[in-house]
């Protein structure tokens, strides 16, 4: 049975899950909390690139900062998506304030901005505020 690599979303630690189209029940071996709670992670400079490098599925990060108000106004519909796409997408948060080496790296000139990454690598990105069903329907492409 062939088997992915996932980040838990509660203790950052990697955890080898069978690969299946639908999940009841997937719990973090370190941690013992749900995989299935999905929710963004805050990431730094030091958390991102080992989320990015150590999971097998898609990675959805927000480029965001506290004083931005369409930021603050996708956070909920950012978390809702993440929910909604439990074990099918990896969804990360980066304060750009706390973090402005990572939105200089991806060139964010303009937030919020969601990058899509897959095996490491940006494979699209969208500005602008969306809704919950927006980003899990761009994610899931």
């Amino acid at each position: 049975m062939s088997t992915i690599q996932v980040v838990c979303p509660h203790c950052l630690k990697v955890n080898r899950v069978p690969l299946k189209d639908h999940y009841t029940k997937a719990v973090c071996g370190h941690c013992k909390q749900s995989l299935l709670d999905n929710k963004p992670i805050e990431a730094n400079a030091q958390t991102f690139d080992y989320i990015l490098q150590k999971s097998d599925l898609p990675v959805v990060v927000d480029f965001w900062a506290p004083w931005c108000g369409p930021c603050r106004m996708m956070a909920p519909a950012f978390a809702e998506a993440a929910a909604r796409l439990p074990l099918k997408v990896q969804f990360v948060k980066v304060n750009t304030e706390e973090n402005p080496q990572l939105g200089a790296r991806y060139g964010i000139r303009s937030i919020p901005t969601m990058i899509l990454f897959k095996k490491g690598q940006e494979v699209d990105r969208v500005s602008g505020a969306l809704s919950a069903d927006q980003i899990v329907q761009w994610a899931s492409r």
